[in-house]
């Protein structure tokens, strides 16, 4: 994910297989600190579960925090947040579209429309590498 160029690109063997234009949480500049600040993270995860049955059309979750995320958390004393998915849009808002690329909306998490969901769904296993630009 380019989060400057908002830009998601699927990689076989270091070769792009296809770009989708992706909003961000609704505070996108820097790395993910603390939960509530709307920041999509920034850095390398996982992709590490997937859920037929979010809120928004399909999900897959990236394995943000990781131990760094936690530690820094630690010692700042505070919860560093969590559940970022690569996700769909939101049930019964699939109309939308691509009209949900206006704007940044989500709270840290990456969101393309259902029909690009659904191909990565698909493209993209369970514990795929992720990394994340600023």
């Amino acid at each position: 994910v380019d989060k400057q160029a908002r830009t998601l690109t699927l990689l076989r063997q270091d070769e792009p297989l296809r770009t989708y234009p992706v909003s961000l949480g609704g505070a996108p500049a820097g790395h993910k600190q603390r939960e509530g600040d709307e920041r999509t993270p920034e850095g390398t995860y996982v992709l590490d579960w997937r859920n037929p049955n979010s809120c928004c059309y399909r999900s897959l979750h990236v394995s943000y925090p990781n131990e760094d995320d936690q530690a820094r958390a630690d010692t700042g004393g505070y919860l560093p947040g969590g559940h970022i998915m690569i996700h769909g849009l939101v049930n019964g808002m699939g109309w939308l579209g691509r009209l949900h690329r206006l704007w940044d909306w989500t709270d840290g998490c990456i969101a393309v429309t259902n029909a690009e969901m659904a191909q990565i769904w698909d493209h993209v296993p369970n514990g795929t590498p992720i990394t994340l630009l600023p």
